[in-house]
């Protein structure tokens, strides 16, 4: 059974991903402390986005500019990256308007109802998110050494920039930077929604699977452009407000 145009706008809204956990870096062979020239060079932080939050809400940790020299980042900082992204404030409030919706439209019925069948709601749907974006942006990215961010152009014709943006989802670049089929964005939703399997009694065919994989890359792909235009809407807000200020001469 489809869902209703509703859910898909709600996923959209929810491109909350969120990027995780230790900073993780080979152990280098012992080096002599007095011969600096021969000590490993230590990996390169993560680029930090523009701007951590888009609309100060949503979690922008995985953004970085595409002008800027390519440093692939380690299976650590990956994970780092897929952790903040599951585990930052905002999931919870996405994953309980989630649970709203499904318990308005009464999905998965073998929940319930009342509160107990919004606390079951809330809890696959903060599971779906969680498991997402570890899988995504953190496990098979380090597994098969694909990078997870996202490579923010900032130029062109707002057109190209959309397509840019919503076509990351097949297209990533490689701990060597080249450009290649994103594995992780397909392979990892597909394993969340395989797991998923395990806590939705009601929605197990490969028809509701097939279903929940569109629409989490789909989620991913409307993440990427507002990844992309957040500045840009950022910089016009800010004019817009000094504007008045600039008319009537007060500082």
């Amino acid at each position: 059974m489809l869902r209703s145009a509703t859910v898909y706008v709600c996923l959209a809204i929810s491109a909350v991903c969120v990027p995780a956990f230790a900073q993780g870096t080979t152990d280098p062979a012992p080096q002599s402390s007095s011969d600096p020239a021969t000590l490993p060079a230590p990996a390169p932080p993560v680029q930090a986005p523009e701007d951590k939050r888009i609309f100060g809400v949503l979690p922008n940790n995985r953004t970085t500019e595409n002008s800027i020299p390519f440093h692939k980042i380690t299976a650590g900082q990956k994970i780092t990256i897929a952790f903040k992204d599951s585990f930052d404030w905002p999931v919870y409030p996405t994953a309980a308007l989630f649970a709203t919706l499904y318990h308005i439209e009464d999905q998965n019925p073998s929940f319930g109802e009342g509160m107990q069948g919004w606390a079951k709601r809330f809890g696959t749907a903060y599971g779906d998110q969680m498991i997402g974006n570890m899988m995504t942006e953190g496990f098979v990215p380090a597994l098969i050494h694909q990078d997870p961010r996202y490579f923010r152009i900032g130029e062109g014709t707002k057109k190209y920039r959309a397509w840019y943006a919503a076509t990351r989802i097949f297209v990533t670049k490689t701990d060597s930077g080249r450009n290649w089929f994103n594995v992780p964005e397909w392979g990892g939703n597909s394993i969340a929604v395989a797991i998923s399997n395990a806590y939705y009694p009601d929605t197990r065919d490969v028809s509701d699977n097939v279903q929940k994989l569109l629409i989490a890359c789909a989620t991913d792909a409307f993440s990427n452009v507002l990844k992309e235009f957040w500045p840009d809407v950022k910089r016009r807000l800010h004019k817009k407000h000094d504007e008045p200020l600039l008319s009537t001469g007060k500082p």
